[in-house]
This record gives C-alpha cells, structure tokens and sequence, in this order.
C-alpha cells in the first residue's frame, strides 16, 4: 500500500508560482512512476505531468508545458509539481498518482494505482 500526501497548495495572484509536493509512504517509492493531475469545478479530472521512476522521462500537458516542471527525489520520497506564470484556469485541486514503474500511457487514470487527496490551488486574476 502506498500512501500519497500531497501539500503547496494555495491562493496565489495570477503570476505567481506555487511549487507542489507529494510525500509518499512507501520505501521502494522508486518502484513507481509518479504523474499529477488536476480537477477544476465542474470538469473531470485531467493530466498534468508525468515523471519516470528514475526522473530520467518527463511528460507535460499541453497547458503545462513551459510553465510546469515536474520533478522527484526517490531519496526523499517525493516528487514536487513547480507551477510558474499561473493563470486563472490552473485553478483546481492537484493530485498526485502512482503508478508501475513499466507504466504504459501516462495521461489516463487508469494506469495509476495510488492517489493522494489533492490539493486546492486558487488563482486570482
């Protein structure tokens, strides 16, 4: 079982950064590739970023790409969402999500077993 704790979020005027961590529970946190995803009012939960188990792959959304880095210490056991030049429609609650290490397509639920209990961003414009 692999506990996930996500913490970061907040108010922030549109800009701004915010930089987002999830803790995770587990000692081969390793093992697992690790994505964010975000689900703002009234729409369905989608993609953000993806990192491989070794940090060594990286993938983005479209709306994340140039404004979002994903990144992970397995030492550490967490990987942080670091969000610049927010915008009014980053606003949603983010959630951190594991999933296996061969992990298949990167952007759909599905592939990943664990998720936190996300974390509100607000942006105000």
């Amino acid at each position: 079982q692999v506990r996930l704790v996500e913490s970061g979020g907040g108010l922030v005027q549109a800009g701004g950064s915010l930089r987002l961590s999830c803790a995770a529970s587990v000692r081969t946190f390793a093992n697992y590739a690790m994505g964010w995803f975000r689900r703002a009012p009234g729409k369905e939960r989608e993609f953000v970023a993806f990192i491989s188990w070794d940090g060594g792959t990286t993938e983005y959304a479209d709306s994340a790409k140039g404004r979002f880095t994903i990144s992970r210490d397995n030492g550490k056991r967490t990987v942080w969402l670091q969000m610049n030049s927010l915008k009014p429609e980053d606003a949603a609650v983010y959630y951190c999500a594991a999933g296996p290490d061969d992990i298949g397509s990167v952007t759909p639920e599905d592939e990943y077993e664990y998720w936190g209990q996300g974390t509100q961003v607000t942006v105000s414009s």
